[in-house]
């Protein structure tokens, strides 16, 4: 295919995230051209920790979605030169022998627990260099054990271990094909070599799957393959249109906010909150914890995670904004638009009000025992105070992620880029922009995720020969905040002298309530 930009190019991304999924379109040059959005419910639960759901359900509404959009916009399939997929990470799924699935997915944010397998003479020596604890939980973590354990006769018949993304994949090019920048949970895969561990790697004996089980990977920006006439029928996507590798939700909205430059930090404001920057170089933010395969090939994201980010938001939507949901609903709105103007009247650092947001457990950081806390609490403290204290927690443990990347990777971060749902409250971006003591952008559209996957298309059907060039054309600027002096001081001081402190000194609380409610189990 030509780059002869005097003729429009449309490419079709998909982004299924936790609580939707959507189809855009984008053209050459990054403008999002059209888009439709189908609500998803993000799990069912058959008991405590357990997160769960069917399969089918996803592809249902990926069809649905599609078929929606062509119904509401003036691009026709036949106009799409591409297409690609973004979708949630380590959501795992069970084939049979015909591909079917066996059993519901096991969604990201389920917390069920693992057997450990049997290591032989390997346990001893995992011990003596110090990585016992780390072997276990990694053990733990990892679905394929908790099945095998669990579900030992349907394990038996699972030919193939796939995350959502080879899944879906597989029903709309009909191969069971994965790009390597969806390959992330625990799974044996070698994250510095961006490919499955090679069968001799004892590393394999931490995992219940084997090899023959793991679909094949390919770079992103390289074809997947084309469009099925099944596919086709279920999604109105022309049978033939290319599919090109994309990656992760996360890794596609780094490269769709931030590009490829590694002096510039991607602030993703959705359900888990995170912070990346993306380089050639592959270093361990936080120690043992991998970095990701980025949505271009031989880079890497490096990430610092708030496991259930702007999950509270929606928690303390559901919770206690029920007169300001029924007045959006009558004024036609948002609930968000009316709890951001109450934020504005609310001052800096919340009237001492403060959050840690540790609401569930992280990878590794912080520990089965941590929670969340409010403290500060005073009767001049309102429903608002509390929102802007959720807002600002968030952004805090970002801030510190900010600090933990600057001092492993050695290398300054000049710029920042805040996208993702929260990212379109002023408010959140406004306090970001003080919190961190620097300029914070809007990328020019809010569906980042769904451009960095167009971005890939546009790649792999030759549109620009390489990532870096394609992103200097696509990611673009938008909405700015700058800094407010007066409030950046002030939260330096509560961030150096309060929220800094707080883990450690809460942690030992949390270790009695563990002990005394037995919750979280251990």
């Amino acid at each position: 295919m030509t780059n002869n930009f005097d003729t429009p190019i449309y490419f079709l991304a998909i982004d299924n995230g936790t609580q939707s999924v959507r189809a855009l379109i984008f053209d050459q040059f990054g403008t999002e051209i059209a888009k439709a959005r189908v609500p998803i419910e993000p799990y069912f639960s058959t008991q405590a920790s357990f997160a769960e759901q069917h399969a089918a359900y996803y592809w249902q509404k990926l069809s649905e979605v599609c078929q929606q959009l062509w119904q509401t916009c003036d691009i026709t399939p036949a106009q799409i030169a591409g297409i690609s997929l973004a979708t949630q990470r380590y959501t795992m799924i069970c084939l049979d022998k015909d591909k079917q699935p066996l059993r519901p997915a096991i969604v990201w944010m389920d917390f069920r627990q693992g057997e450990p397998n049997d290591l032989g003479m390997l346990a001893p020596l995992t011990k003596l260099i110090g990585m016992g604890e780390l072997v276990n939980e990694a053990q733990q973590k990892a679905r394929c054990n908790w099945l095998a354990y669990h579900e030992p006769e349907l394990w038996a018949k699972t030919a193939h271990y796939v995350n959502l993304s080879a899944y879906l994949t597989y029903q709309l090019v009909d191969e069971l094909i994965d790009s390597t920048g969806h390959a992330l949970g625990y799974l044996p895969y070698d994250y510095k070599a961006q490919a499955w561990f090679k069968p001799s790697n004892i590393k394999w004996r931490l995992f219940s799957c084997r090899l023959e089980q793991m679909p094949k990977l390919i770079p992103p920006g390289q074809q997947l393959g084309s469009i099925s006439a099944k596919a086709a029928a279920a999604t109105g996507i022309l049978e033939g249109t290319p599919m090109i590798a994309a990656a992760s939700d996360k890794a596609c909205e780094a490269l769709g906010s931030a590009g490829l430059a590694a002096d510039t930090a991607c602030l993703s404001f959705g359900t888990t909150a995170t912070i990346n920057t993306t380089s050639t170089d592959y270093i361990e933010i936080i120690k043992h914890m991998p970095a990701y395969t980025a949505a271009a090939p031989n880079y890497y994201n490096h990430e610092y995670m708030i496991y259930r980010g702007f999950w509270m938001v929606s928690w303390f939507k559901e919770q206690f904004a029920h007169y300001e949901q029924q007045l959006a609903k009558t004024q036609g709105i948002d609930t968000e638009k009316l709890l951001d103007k109450a934020v504005k009247d609310i001052p800096a650092g919340c009237m001492g009000l403060m959050m840690q947001p540790y609401w569930s457990p992280g990878v590794r950081h912080p520990g089965l025992e941590g929670k969340g806390a409010f403290i500060g609490f005073g009767d001049v403290h309102t429903r608002a105070h509390v929102y802007r204290a959720i807002l600002e927690g968030i952004a805090y443990e970002l801030k510190l992620g900010f600090d933990k990347i600057e001092k492993r990777t050695h290398k300054p971060i000049k710029h920042l880029r805040v996208s993702g749902g929260g990212s379109q409250s002023d408010s959140a971006m406004q306090l970001t922009a003080d919190i961190f003591g620097m300029p914070a952008y809007r990328p020019h559209t809010f569906e980042a995720s769904g451009l960095g996957a167009a971005i890939n298309c546009a790649v792999g059907l030759g549109i620009y020969p390489d990532h870096l060039a394609a992103t200097k054309a696509m990611v673009h600027l938008g909405d700015e905040f700058l800094p407010i002096e007066a409030n950046v001081q002030l939260y330096k001081r509560l961030y150096n002298e309060v929220y800094l402190k707080m883990y450690e000194r809460l942690q030992p609380l949390y270790y009695s309530i563990q002990d005394i409610t037995g919750y979280p189990a251990k």
